[in-house]
């Protein structure tokens, strides 16, 4: 089942969030998001797990159609507060997704996939219910700061005890054994601490910078191929007899012989 935020580890959450450097740290995720994915109007969306819901506003602003599913009931009222009735929420876990196959254009799992029990299961859901794209979005091991916040659950209690931090080639050996050789593509951000100044601000997104895999957020989009099975179909067919076909064709022959 994974872990599902209390009340109380809810209210920590957004304590945290609504921090002024991690604000301007959802703004570099957001961004990144909509660059890799490049979505279009009127297309749907999937939101699995998203925290506050501020990761699918840019999804409105574009006019995708979009649903986002958390097992947290205080997740889902926070979600509520942030984007009104414009998203159609549901309770459900990750590696179980109540949709259909190709249920949407596309999956995203942002922030989710370090809470869930069973992460390649929540990724094959995740693309079982997508038709084009997946998109996630996770906390990068190998920054500093997320080892930081891992040495700093040694000694205190934070949510970030129940998470699990995933590194970019971890990542693509899931993803390549459960999909085959599909088009992966990723970018990282939140290279520098977000107080740094207006120049690491600058900086963090450039293009080149965003290619270093030493980022506190990785952003990864699946571009999915379909796949067809094929199974053999028998042919009923009755055949004519050729018996006196070929025995008078054996008699023509010992004649001409």
């Amino acid at each position: 089942m994974g872990y599902v935020f209390d009340f109380h580890s809810t209210a920590d959450y957004e304590k945290w969030f609504n921090r002024s450097t991690n604000l301007f740290a959802s703004d570099l995720q957001n961004q990144l998001m909509i660059d890799l994915l490049k979505p279009h109007r009127n297309e749907t969306v999937l939101g699995i797990g998203c925290g506050t819901g501020a990761s699918l506003k840019p999804f409105l602003d574009i006019g995708l159609q979009t649903t986002a599913i958390d097992p947290s009931p205080y997740m889902l009222d926070m979600k509520r507060n942030t984007l009104g009735h414009r998203v159609d929420l549901h309770r459900g876990f990750a590696e179980d997704l109540p949709f259909e196959d190709n249920s949407f254009t596309y999956t995203c799992l942002i922030n989710c996939l370090e809470f869930t029990e069973n992460p390649e299961k929540a990724i094959e859901e995740a693309c079982r219910t997508a038709k084009d794209k997946m998109y996630l979005g996770v906390f990068n091991k190998y920054a500093v700061k997320n080892m930081q916040r891992r040495v700093h659950g040694v000694f205190f209690s934070t949510f970030f005890n129940r998470a699990r931090f995933f590194g970019i080639w971890e990542l693509k050996r899931i993803i390549r054994q459960l999909l085959g050789n599909v088009p992966i593509s990723w970018k990282t951000v939140c290279q520098f601490p977000s107080a740094a100044g207006r120049v690491s601000q600058r900086l963090e997104k450039s293009k080149l910078i965003q290619h270093c895999p030493m980022g506190e957020y990785m952003g990864i989009v699946v571009t999915l191929v379909p796949r067809f099975r094929t199974r053999p179909i028998p042919i009923k067919y009755k055949s004519k007899p050729t018996r006196g076909v070929l025995s008078g064709s054996f008699k023509r022959l010992n004649k001409d012989s």
